[in-house]
């Protein structure tokens, strides 16, 4: 079969068409590489059956005639990380809104299978955790620009399911808990690969807030592993599934964590909010998963522990 990978150049868009090629697909990878990097698909160069585009998932006739060539797309493109929404809100909005309804409307006419990458954002500030698919969203005030990227991704789970309804889209969604490993930049925000950068060169560890808020990790070849079984699964059409980690840890201990694991003499510098993001951040303090629905349904289990992840993450970057 052949794919379509938007945001291809990404984190997991890279991991994924690496999978995909490895079991025997043909991969078109999307990236208009204004956050995923070229440097992410250098193990694909030159492999049978992959293609890079470099463009822009608002561009309507280049998506039409990508999707009129494949069998299914995994749309991962997207503005994402709560610094990026908050320094580039507008962009983010019509990024993470049209370009959804952009690939929706051409799976829709070429009947092409689409994979939707949403967000345990999506839940906001609910404080009844652990977090089930069907858990109601809590959102803060809609004067704070924060909770726009939570707003898009509903707005995009609403619309595969209108399409599906209206016009048979064959789709499932996936709600990624906080996806971490190799090739994730700490550009915007993302806490893990900042923290093991810091404390590979023994820089301050910068925690913001007092540390307390709680997190559950995943790595991305466990989460890559949740898209494929929900994707290939004709019986899970229409669903959609909590893809997350099992261990909670709270992020003052995440950063005692790295400090023990990567061997550093790094401190730990606390930093208030106002000083680490833009106008309009609210913090979320506890995030857990439910993945019951991902085990019970597709037999998925996590084969990697938050110490595996924080390894792997170090190994990657000693070698950039």
């Amino acid at each position: 079969m052949k794919y379509l990978v938007t945001g291809g150049a990404g984190f997991i868009g890279s991991h994924l068409a690496e999978k995909l090629l490895a079991l025997g697909h043909e991969v078109v990878s999307l990236d208009d590489l204004s956050t995923g990097r070229k440097d992410n698909l250098k193990n694909l160069e030159g492999v049978n059956g992959f293609s890079f585009v470099q463009g822009n998932m608002l561009d309507e006739p280049l998506i039409d005639s990508l999707m009129s060539k494949v069998d299914g797309c995994f749309h991962l493109g997207a503005a994402l990380g709560v610094k990026r929404i908050l320094e580039r809100p507008y962009e983010s909005l019509v990024a993470n809104t049209q370009g959804t309804e952009i690939a929706v409307k051409a799976a829709v006419k070429y009947g092409a299978k689409f994979f939707l990458a949403s967000t345990s954002e999506l839940y906001g500030k609910n404080p009844k955790q652990p977090l089930a698919e069907a858990s109601d969203r809590v959102i803060g005030s809609p004067q704070l620009v924060r909770w726009a990227y939570s707003e898009a991704k509903a707005i995009d789970e609403s619309v595969v399911q209108m399409f599906h309804q209206s016009h048979g889209l064959k789709f499932v969604t996936g709600r990624f808990f906080n996806t971490v490993g190799p090739r994730q930049a700490g550009a915007y925000g993302m806490v893990l690969p900042r923290f093991v950068a810091a404390a590979i060169k023994n820089e301050p560890i910068q925690v913001y807030g007092d540390g307390s808020q709680s997190r559950v990790f995943c790595h991305v070849s466990d989460a890559v592993d949740g898209i494929l079984r929900i994707f290939f699964d004709d019986s899970l059409v229409g669903e959609a599934f909590n893809i997350g980690g099992e261990e909670e840890i709270m992020i003052s201990k995440l950063a005692e964590r790295v400090i023990r694991i990567v061997g550093s003499n790094s401190k730990i510098e606390s930093v208030a909010y106002k000083d680490a993001y833009a106008e309009g951040f609210e913090e979320t303090m506890r995030r857990v998963p439910d993945t019951s629905k991902l085990r019970k349904e597709t037999g998925w289990t996590p084969k990697y522990s938050l110490d595996d992840t924080i390894r792997d993450i170090e190994k990657y970057l000693r070698l950039q």
